[in-house]
């Protein structure tokens, strides 16, 4: 059965932390399920919320639509971070790329919606453009109609780019629903525009610093 592609992206807002030093001791986002499994259920499928109860999404806290873009700008960034480091606020929603002389690219993201968000050090540890989406065992089992392998381009829900985050199953990545950049709707990935995530690709290096503060 083909899948739509605005219901693949939001399966894939989310991920899972492997690493349990990061996470708050009761963090078990879906009791025991495999990692790759981005959003829990209400009801079979439900949602509640912005987006098509038709697919598995998880509830967002008090969501609220972006109405415009958040600008991608250069601000002021007090921090002792060297240049090339990425820093997110989980709080404020936003990811910091250091630049060094006491400034920072600033960008708009989703982020883990509560609960479900962590917080730790880690590094970029591979990018891929286009990359490529197998949905794991678990949530096959939960969504028989989901396809078995997915090819990158512009229908997969991992968007134009995305940073691996070694040590995790996070993903630093793109996202064909850009009305979530500024929210907190995943349990844990980064995602950003397309557009933002193709621009902030071309700057992170692998083996890059990946600060994550909530």
């Amino acid at each position: 059965m083909k899948t739509s592609a605005t219901a693949l992206a939001a399966l894939l807002g989310v991920c899972v932390l492997s690493a349990p030093a990061l996470a708050a001791s009761s963090y078990d986002p879906f009791g025991g399920s495999d990692a790759n499994e981005y959003y829990s259920d209400q009801g079979p499928y439900g949602y509640q919320g912005t987006y098509n109860p038709a697919y598995g999404q998880g509830v967002q806290a008090a969501p609220q639509a972006q109405v415009q873009p958040i600008p991608r700008e250069v601000v002021a960034f007090d921090g002792n971070y060297v240049p090339g480091t990425v820093v997110v606020s989980t709080s404020e929603r936003r990811l910091y790329y250091v630049l060094g002389n006491g400034e920072a690219l600033r960008y708009g993201v989703g982020v883990g919606r509560p609960g479900f968000s962590w917080s730790g050090v880690k590094t970029v540890t591979a990018k891929k453009e286009w990359p490529s989406w197998v949905p794991p065992k678990a949530m096959l089992a939960r969504r028989p109609d989901l396809p078995r392998y997915m090819a990158g381009g512009i229908e997969n829900p991992l968007g134009a780019r995305a940073m691996y985050i070694g040590g995790t199953e996070y993903r630093i990545h793109g996202s064909n629903e850009p009305d979530t950049i500024g929210q907190a709707v995943s349990s844990g990935c980064i995602r950003m525009t397309n557009d933002d995530v193709s621009d902030l690709y071309e700057r992170v290096k692998v083996g890059a610093k990946v600060v994550v503060l909530n």
